[in-house]
């Protein structure tokens, strides 16, 4: 088995209020939550600073998303220094909403995780294909593509978190076969082991995103190379915690 510690985060997206993250923190609270399962849950920007001081210490709190720069006229946008500024310590970047409906490309994925590391937060980056590029066979073509500019910038490998999340995936109740993620998650250790370190490869977790259910999460935690979750709409009820305790 390996020592990678089992990570599970949960994505909000564009979900909630007071009232309702005051049920997740109920049933988060509750739980029980397996000790050896470390858990970070994506809230919306707005309702960073609640959650934060809503959750015990023992969970992250991540924002969704931040931009490439400290401050300046970048109205709507989010940076780094704030995101610290009300205790977070966590930010998803590159999601594939981030990527396909917003229309954010590899370079500047890339270069909001560079300066959110130079910031000293944490990164969950996000990798995925789309259903056409998996029907075509270029699976590995794109991931290793989105995964080579965000390795570029990456300064502190052990602050990195790489979600991969198939883009037919997310939301769709199609999942990835549990033999499907590990057959890509490694791969991706491969190409970690050939094109930046071997020890970064085995201490780097890869997770994987896209319609985890407390139903197929167990299936999917027993597979080698899979190191945990991020979750999406699961992570808003109290299925939550099974999916957290899914190694217990």
């Amino acid at each position: 088995m390996s020592n990678r510690k089992f990570f599970v985060g949960g994505n909000w997206k564009m979900n909630g209020s007071r009232s309702k993250i005051d049920d997740i923190v109920n049933f988060m609270v509750t739980g029980p939550l397996d000790v050896n399962t470390e858990v970070v849950v994506g809230c919306p920007s707005i309702y960073l600073d609640y959650s934060r001081k809503a959750l015990p210490p023992t969970i992250g709190v991540a924002a969704q998303n931040c931009y490439k720069v400290a401050s300046g006229a970048f109205t709507g946008e989010i940076s780094p220094a704030m995101i610290k500024d009300v205790g977070v310590e966590w930010v998803i970047l590159g999601h594939s909403e981030r990527r396909n409906v917003f229309g954010e490309n590899d370079q500047l994925v890339a270069e909001k995780v560079g300066h959110a590391l130079a910031e000293g937060l944490k990164v969950i980056a996000c990798v995925g294909e789309l259903l056409e590029e998996r029907e075509s066979g270029k699976t590995e073509e794109v991931v290793f593509r989105q995964t080579k500019a965000i390795a570029d910038k990456v300064s502190d490998w052990s602050k990195v978190v790489i979600a991969y999340e198939p883009v037919w995936a997310i939301g769709t109740g199609k999942t990835a076969s549990p033999q499907q993620a590990q057959e890509v998650h490694a791969q991706l250790r491969k190409w970690l082991t050939d094109n930046v370190s071997a020890d970064v490869a085995s201490k780097t977790r890869l997770i994987y995103g896209g319609s985890v259910t407390a139903g197929n999460c167990k299936e999917l935690a027993k597979e080698s190379d899979v190191d945990g979750f991020l979750v999406g709409g699961a992570s808003l009820k109290p299925d939550f915690v099974e999916i957290i305790n899914a190694k217990a």
